[in-house]
């Protein structure tokens, strides 16, 4: 077959579509522009990205670059200081030094030098710091760190061992020394409730170092170094500080010598009463609500908050718990948080007796009662068909008003709370600040349990009315006392009176502050003075009695039914406290001491707490330069001091004795007194004083045994004494001599000591015989 022939310059179809390039090569052309355009793009995304580090992410990886370049340690501001109202320090700070170790140096070194300085390091620290060798030893093994700490709370003195240790085996920049700053407390325990402690953090824990925290910190500085791959220090121009600004001081209202005195007080009727559940006590001026004194017994020590007292660490030892178990633990940190807990402040309790004194106000307020009113009190009264009873379970009898107050009668008070009804005594109940909290600046503050109004019945009303089935703090129920004792303001308790900047300049004053005006002056002054009368008469707080001083005062002791029906071990437990103030004509300060559950003894505030505020009393108030102002009756019986009679003649000296009231013993023949017994200055009740003169010098003087006088009236037992030529001082009575009341509950002297005759036994007289 003849093919077809085609013109020459002639094309076909299918050449007019045909390519010059061969399949394969247009594949390849294919490929590499998607790799053009996909190395093009990486490209792109890498210019981004570092377009992105040199601006968005710039500081994030220059702080990495620097954090592997650089060292910062921390310049720990001055934590301000805490003193007392006299300018007293109470808390300031004190030099101590953090050792710390350079890994990779100490690596870098051993390997150039060929020598172990791991191991020499190790022993050396750990013969002169509180370290063992192999925790050292294993700082060491941290070789990706520049800096490793060994030891905190280094004192001075250890810090120049291991400064003398670093010069002798040339550690320079290897082991290293960082001064810092510790907590001090100069008075260890003082105040320890109301100060409160700093963690090793220095952030305040407790009381005031919590509550001032972020006045008291101030702000912390840096210091930067930067070093090597290898860990040396880099040139100066690598290295920067920024200052610390220290933390302002604070000044409290507290008082050292106001609570030195509190603090004895809670502590001997805590351990006379033996109390189970720590005693607590307040002294504050009724006029500004300045706390004057706050404590809690037993205490502890603020530059070792975590080491129990002595009591705790005794209950932890007979738990009988293994130390380390899970329950030794639980019970050991149970005890910490209590130690440390301010229960005049955190905790609440049944105010029981001292309660009346509101309620009182409230009815006298309302002129519902008049102070010479007369009620009949026959043991006990019915109220919604239940019978309570009053602490005299025989009766009163007749009582006015103020007998009724003064006697701490039950049912007298249950009539008063009737007529004052139940709106109008829980519309006084709140205006009296028990249904919120102070606003004292403390942390922590308790808030108080109490009915609601809705359920407010005539029972509660019955049994409320004189203390019982409710809780108050210690704090609320002060402060509701200091209203009456200052005309009937309630104000807002303060510890903290001033603020002041690093060079001592004050910067904010905290004024007294009047929340409102509860009762009229005309109340408080009645209710201060039927107090008062109380406590001077034949009333239940007479041993609150404080000689040239008119104390206004009322105890309380209140049952825990909670607490009784917890154990059902049959036991009672009570709470006993007594509050008061004083003068009662123009009050400077008020007192509360509170025991709970005391078991020795007996168990009413009357004997518990009363005789302890009347201590308080009669050391704080002359301290305040408030002046005694006797009666006839207490100038009549005043303590006489002993002259000082050594060198006299015989004759002259028996006449100046005698005239200043004494009796007079000469012993010897001579015609000059040499020694006499008792020394000049002793003081002695005036009633049958004797002195004893010694004519002859080195004369043996006689010695008498020294009688029990435990149980005696004043009057017997000073007739005891007379009968052996040794005198008598009396304290904790105001009936003196006169035979009646008080009975001895304690005498300096032992029976059957010997002592010189003329010697002065002095012998404690308390009321045992008031319930409240």
């Amino acid at each position: 077959m003849n093919q077809p022939t085609r013109e020459p310059g002639s094309f076909s179809n299918r050449d007019s579509l045909s390519s010059p390039f061969r399949p394969t090569d247009i594949q390849s052309i294919k490929r590499g522009t998607l790799i053009g355009v996909a190395i093009g793009l990486l490209f792109a995304l890498l210019l981004i990205r570092i377009l992105l580090l040199q601006t968005v992410g710039y500081e994030k990886y220059q702080n990495k670059v620097i954090n592997q370049l650089t060292t910062e340690a921390e310049v720990v501001a001055d934590r301000g200081k805490i003193y007392d109202t006299n300018g007293v320090l109470l808390a300031t700070n004190i030099t101590t030094y953090r050792v710390f170790i350079a890994p990779r140096t100490i690596e870098a070194c051993s390997a150039s030098d060929h020598k172990n300085y791991a191991d020499k390091i190790s022993q050396g620290l750990s013969e002169i710091l509180d370290v063992t060798y192999e925790s050292v030893m294993k700082q060491t093994t941290y070789t990706k760190y520049l800096d490793r700490t060994v030891a905190r709370n280094v004192d001075a003195a250890t810090a120049a061992q291991v400064e003398a240790l670093i010069d002798k085996e040339d550690f320079h920049d290897m082991v290293f020394l960082q001064a810092g700053s510790q907590r001090y407390y100069p008075y260890g325990t003082m105040a320890c409730h109301a100060l409160g402690f700093t963690g090793s953090d220095g952030v305040g824990q407790y009381g005031l170092e919590l509550q001032y925290n972020s006045v008291l910190a101030g702000t912390n500085g840096k210091y930067i170094t930067a070093r090597d791959s290898h860990g040396n220090e880099m040139p100066y121009e690598y290295q920067s500080y920024i200052e610390a600004k220290d933390g302002s001081s604070i000044v409290t209202t507290l008082d050292v010598n106001i609570q030195a005195v509190l603090e004895e007080q809670l502590h001997t009727t805590y351990v006379e009463s033996g109390g189970a559940n720590r005693a607590t006590g307040i002294v504050i001026n009724v006029k500004t609500a300045e706390i004057l004194a706050m404590a809690t017994y037993p205490n502890f020590n603020l530059n070792q908050p975590r080491e129990l007292n002595e009591d705790c660490q005794a209950v932890l030892d007979s738990s009988g718990f293994a130390e380390g178990t899970d329950e030794y633990m639980k019970l050991k940190q149970e005890l910490q948080l209590m130690t440390w807990s301010n229960k005049a402040v955190t905790e609440v309790y049944m105010p029981g007796s001292t309660f009346k004194i509101v309620t009182a106000s409230m009815a006298y307020e309302e002129n519902l009662v008049k102070e010479n009113e007369h009620f009949y009190c026959p043991g006990y009264h019915v109220v919604m068909g239940r019978r309570i009873r009053c602490h005299k379970t025989t009766g009163h009898g007749s009582l006015t008003f103020a007998g009724g107050l003064q006697q701490s009668c039950n049912p007298i008070l249950m009539m008063m709370g009737a007529r004052i009804g139940q709106e109008n005594f829980y519309r006084y109940f709140q205006a009296f600040g028990y249904l919120e909290k102070t606003g004292v600046d403390l942390p922590g503050e308790g808030t108080s349990i109490f009915y609601r109004e809705d359920a407010f019945s005539e029972l509660d009303l019955a049994t409320s009315s004189f203390g019982q089935n409710f809780k108050i703090s210690p704090i609320q129920q002060i402060m509701a006392v200091t209203a009456v004792a200052n005309g009937g303001y309630l104000m807002t308790p303060r510890l903290v009176k001033e603020i002041r900047d690093t060079k001592g300049n004050v910067i904010k004053t905290f004024e007294p502050e009047v929340k409102r005006q509860i009762i009229s002056s005309e109340t408080a002054k009645m209710l201060a003075k039927i107090l008062e009368e109380g406590v001077s008469g034949d009333g239940g707080a007479k041993n609150a009695y404080v000689a040239g001083y008119r104390v206004a005062a009322k105890t309380g002791t209140s049952e825990k039914i909670d607490k009784k029906n917890e154990m059902n071990d049959g036991r009672n437990y009570y709470v006993c406290s007594c509050v008061g103030f004083a003068p009662a004509d123009d009050p400077e300060i008020a007192v509360l001491i509170l025991v709970d559950e005391p078991t020795k003894g007996v168990l009413y505030g009357s004997y518990v707490a009363a005789p302890y505020v009347a201590n308080v009393m009669e050391q704080v108030l002359p301290y305040l330069g408030v002046e005694a102002v006797y009666t006839d009756k207490e100038l009549a019986h005043m303590a006489v001091e002993t002259p000082y009679l050594v060198g006299w003649s015989v004759s002259a000296a028996k006449k100046y004795a005698a005239d200043a009231g004494f009796e007079v013993e000469i012993v010897g023949e001579g015609s000059v007194i040499r020694n006499q017994s008792p020394a000049a200055g002793v003081e002695m009740e005036s009633d049958r004083a004797t002195l004893i003169l010694y004519t002859q010098t080195g004369a043996t003087p006689e010695m008498v045994a020294v009688p029990d006088l435990l149980g005696k009236t004043a009057v017997a037992a000073n007739e005891t004494l007379a009968s052996r030529d040794l005198n008598i001082r009396i304290q904790g009575t105001n009936n003196y001599l006169s035979g009646t009341g008080a009975v001895a509950i304690a005498q300096n002297y032992a029976p059957g000591t010997m002592v010189e005759k003329g010697t002065v036994i002095t012998v404690t007289f308390r009321n045992k015989d008031e319930a409240d």
